[in-house]
Formats: C-alpha cells, sequence, structure tokens
C-alpha cells in the first residue's frame, strides 16, 4: 500500500511520509548521552508523539533501552496523586508491551506507599535493566496540581540513583515547559523557582518544518508515485502554514487524495491555494481543537488586542507565553506577537463569527449583477440597511466585545464571498485596524475596519492614509472605510450610520461608512 500525508496520530515511516526525528531534534541523542533530564516542548500537532516513538526506537536498536510513555491518564486526577498513579502505570505496562520485546520488558511493578509508586516503579526496571534506561514521558504537563507535583519529585527524588537505580535519562515532553509552569487545561499557578523539576539541564522546541523540510516531504511523495510537487506549490505551501507541521500534511493530503487524484498531473500554485480554502472552510480537527482555546480567558486577553490592532496593555507575561505554546501567535522578527500563519489567521476570525451568522437574517444577494459580478452601489445600501437594523443586537453576540462591530461586519462579508469567493485579512498589534480583501471572480474590494474610542480623536485622517497604502498594496483605486463609533452616549446605532466620499492623501477614492 502507498504511504499517505497522515494527520491523524502516530506516523510511522512504513504507512507514513516523515521526516527523521533525529533530524528534527538533533540535541536528544547527546542529552540522553550525558544522563541529562531535559524538556521537550512544542504546539499539539507538531509531530511531538511521532518523534519521541521515532527516538526511542533508535535508542533502542542503538543498545539502550527506551520508551515512550504517555501521563495522559492522570489527567483527571488533580488533586489525588494516590488515584493516579494506579491508571498511569497500567497505562504504561500496556504501551511497553507494543513497544519493547519481551525479554527487555521491565518486571512487575512493585509495591509501594501511595505518591512513591512511580518512582519504585522506574527504581525497579532500572535496577532490573541490563542496559541504562532513557524514557520520554509525554503529556506530562495534562497531571494538573498536587497529581503533578507529586510525580516531579518523585523523579528528583530518583535523579541521585541513576543510571544504576534509575533511569539514566528522562524527557518529559509536553506543551510547556514545564520547569517553571504549571498550566493544566483550566489554568493552573506557576510553580516558581522552587520548581520540583529544577534538575532539568535543558529545554527543547520542536520547531516548525523549514522551507526545505516541506520540500524534502513532499519529495516523499513524488518518489514514490511520481507525482510532483511544483516548486511554486511548495513556496505557497510553505507561506500560508509557516511549516507547522499538521498543517503543512493536510494540504498535501487534500491536494493529491481530493482535487488532484491523477498521478500524471503535478500539484500547482493554484491547487495548494484550493486546499487552503477547503481546511479553512471545513475547520477539522485540529483547527477545531485550536478553536475551542478561543474561548479560554486568558487566550481570548491575547487575542483580542491582536484582532483590534491594539497593544496588549496589562496582558500577564505567563497568558502571551501560553498562548505561544499553544501555537496560536508567534512572535514577529520585529518582536511583537503575530497569529502564527496566514491559515490560522482566516480561521480565528471565522470561528468568533460563527455565533453571529448563525444569528443572521436571510439577506438577499441584491448586490449582485446579471452576470454574477458584485454591484458596490447596491452591497453599500444592503449594508447600510442591515447595521441600521441588525447592528445593535448582534453586537451583543459575539464572545470578543471590543471587536464585536469587526467580527460583525466581517460575518456580513462571508456573504459576499460565499458565492464563490476568497476572503483575506490583515492585523496586527498596534496597528489600530483590520484591513479586509474580499475576491469574488474578477473582482476585488478593500475595507479598512476602525473603531472611534473614548478619549480618542476621530480617526477618520489616520484611516484615510492607512487605507492608501494597502489599496495601493492590492493595486486598487477604490475602497470602504468603515468607523465604528464606539464612544459612549451616542445615538442608536439605526440613527447614527450614514455613508459619504472622501479621498485618501493619494487621490484614491473611497466610501467612508460610519455606524
Amino acid at each position: 500500500m502507498p504511504r499517505i500525508f497522515n494527520t491523524t496520530g502516530l506516523c510511522n515511516p512504513a504507512d507514513h511520509y516523515m521526516l527523521p526525528a533525529a533530524a528534527r531534534l538533533p540535541q536528544v541523542m547527546g542529552l540522553v548521552e550525558k544522563k541529562s533530564y531535559f524538556v521537550i516542548h512544542a504546539p499539539r500537532q507538531t509531530g511531538k508523539t511521532t518523534a519521541l516513538y521515532e527516538l526511542a526506537r533508535q535508542l533502542t536498536d542503538g543498545g539502550r533501552y527506551a520508551a515512550a510513555l504517555s501521563m495522559e491518564v492522570g489527567q483527571p486526577y488533580g488533586d489525588q496523586p494516590d488515584l493516579a498513579e494506579g491508571p498511569i502505570l497500567e497505562d504504561w505496562r500496556h504501551a511497553l508491551r507494543a513497544q519493547l520485546p519481551a525479554d527487555l520488558q521491565p518486571p512487575p511493578w512493585p509495591t509501594a506507599e501511595p505518591r512513591a509508586r512511580i518512582g519504585a516503579a522506574l527504581t525497579a526496571w532500572a535496577g532490573a535493566a541490563p542496559r541504562p534506561l532513557a524514557l520520554f514521558l509525554a503529556e506530562v504537563d495534562a497531571l494538573q496540581d498536587l497529581t503533578l507535583v507529586a510525580v516531579l519529585r518523585q523523579l528528583r527524588s530518583g535523579f541521585a540513583r541513576r543510571p544504576r537505580h534509575f533511569p539514566s535519562s528522562i524527557a518529559l515532553v509536553g506543551l510547556r515547559d514545564i520547569r517553571d509552569y504549571k498550566v493544566a487545561s483550566g489554568g493552573s499557578g506557576r510553580l516558581g523557582a522552587s520548581s520540583p523539576f529544577n534538575i532539568s539541564a535543558e529545554s527543547l522546541t520542536l520547531p516548525n518544518f523549514s522551507r526545505a523540510d516541506v520540500a524534502a516531504l513532499y519529495g516523499q511523495h513524488a518518489t514514490d508515485t511520481g507525482q510532483a510537487f511544483l516548486p511554486d506549490a511548495v513556496d505557497r505551501a510553505f507561506e500560508i502554514t509557516d511549516g507547522q507541521p499538521w498543517l503543512v500534511n493536510a494540504l498535501a493530503r487534500q491536494c493529491v487524495e481530493v482535487l488532484v487524484p491523477d498521478r500524471t498531473r503535478p500539484v500547482t500554485r493554484s491547487v495548494m491555494d484550493q486546499a487552503k480554502e477547503i481546511l479553512i472552510s471545513r475547520q477539522d480537527t485540529h483547527l477545531d481543537s485550536l478553536a475551542e482555546r478561543l474561548r479560554e480567558a486568558r487566550v481570548r486577553r491575547v487575542i483580542e488586542p491582536i484582532l483590534a490592532g491594539r497593544a496588549l496593555v496589562d496582558v500577564p507575561e505567563d497568558d502571551r507565553r501560553f498562548v505561544i505554546d499553544l501555537g496560536l501567535v508567534r512572535r514577529s522578527t520585529e518582536g511583537g506577537l503575530v497569529i502564527a500563519n496566514p491559515i490560522y489567521r482566516e480561521v480565528i476570525p471565522r470561528v468568533l463569527t460563527n455565533a453571529i451568522q448563525d444569528s443572521l437574517p436571510s439577506i438577499q444577494p441584491m448586490w449582485l449583477k446579471p452576470d454574477g459580478r458584485v454591484d458596490m452601489c447596491r452591497l453599500l445600501d444592503a449594508f447600510l440597511a442591515f447595521w441600521r437594523r441588525h447592528g445593535q443586537p448582534l453586537l451583543k453576540s459575539s464572545p470578543y466585545h471590543e471587536v464585536a462591530p469587526h467580527l460583525v461586519m466581517m460575518a456580513f462579508l462571508h456573504r459576499l464571498a460565499n458565492a464563490g469567493g476568497t476572503i483575506e485579512r490583515e492585523y496586527a498589534i498596534g496597528s489600530g485596524r483590520i484591513d479586509i480583501c474580499v475576491r469574488c471572480g474578477p473582482d476585488a474590494f478593500a475595507f479598512e475596519l476602525k473603531v472611534w474610542r473614548a478619549d480618542e480623536p476621530d480617526p477618520l485622517a489616520e484611516g484615510l492614509v492607512q487605507l492608501d497604502g494597502y489599496l495601493a498594496g492590492l493595486g486598487l483605486e477604490t475602497g470602504w472605510l468603515v468607523i465604528f463609533d464606539q464612544r459612549p452616549g451616542q445615538p442608536p446605532i439605526a440613527e447614527r450610520t450614514r455613508a459619504e466620499e472622501a479621498a485618501t492623501p493619494g487621490g484614491r477614492r473611497v466610501t467612508v461608512v460610519r455606524g
């Protein structure tokens, strides 16, 4: 059976295209040789589990006992380490039967006092093993509160007994750097300087794919099947994913299994763009799980200002680090936080507008001409009528109040794009705006959204300058500047909504909508 691009769980080289684990984490072998305890942290769906199993196999083949084990079954027992140890050890037993041959299996787990059973099991295993023991403990940050602390303390206690009476090397693997933080699904506090895992020698992260990595992965498919990914398709995949491994695989899967199943045809840039739209519109499992995170308060405290183009004032450092660790944002080369990649940049607003779109009344596309193209005058009339009638109640349905007007506007524009068009968004910290380009067939329409807040001047002049630059970059001569007046004491939306004509400093014609 030919190999495939995998998007559902553990990869293996016989069935899936994959990159060598040692190449993605080149420091690991050296740390194991030095008998180090260390941390590997990276966002979900970046290939951590695949890399761990592959590294464990290579170490075992090279003369060590090595295994990748999960701590996730202990998650329900946040404050009950006595209850968590049993399920964890039972899960380990089943995992080791699958990973190691019979002569490398550990002895039966010994009887021990509560909160010492993990340490006792590892001591017995290391003592019985004729080779050094190396472990990768995954999902360790799924543990919470007292259970996490109890496990980490047992590992620290055994550290001095390595390598003869405790594992020679242990890697704790998870979403976050467990040396400094204890963060579970519901959120927890900082462990601080007295972290129970202060024996860690290094903290490694699993990076996204480079452009060369994407080309190498896609090249495996070309070698196996003869179907090439053209260089511009590889470039486009790297550009819109920033090398996020799940997205890189998911795009390729759509290209070769759905869009171009004929192996005699190459994958082009336009095919890659079609695959992108499919992923964004479907919000598959990985993207859907990220969407769930957007409802968390500490995630909203970071994402909302980015959407609004405002500074991250008074956002706790741990909140910022958490959202980076989730993989939702990254630090740009200029130092500020930006959404991690263009696909996430599209998915996040769409997710946040879902409730609003579900609340939208039926809107007839009166803005379409007989030939299917867009009549901008009719579109303006339709939006003004929609905003006057429905703007006020729809603002209350948005989960992100600071950018509620933007989200309502985007929900309306989705109706415009639903007839086969696409929406491109640009937003960033400190910009004070959201730029939107809607493409429908041969036509492109640019919108800039700004908010007029209390104690701020009218954003019209600044908006015209900013929109002028955006239009110039798109090669357009007309656009919309939409200013949402959020100052207190204003008349109702139905009374203050209006449109007027203006010109940018570059002489471009602009429709200014105030609402």
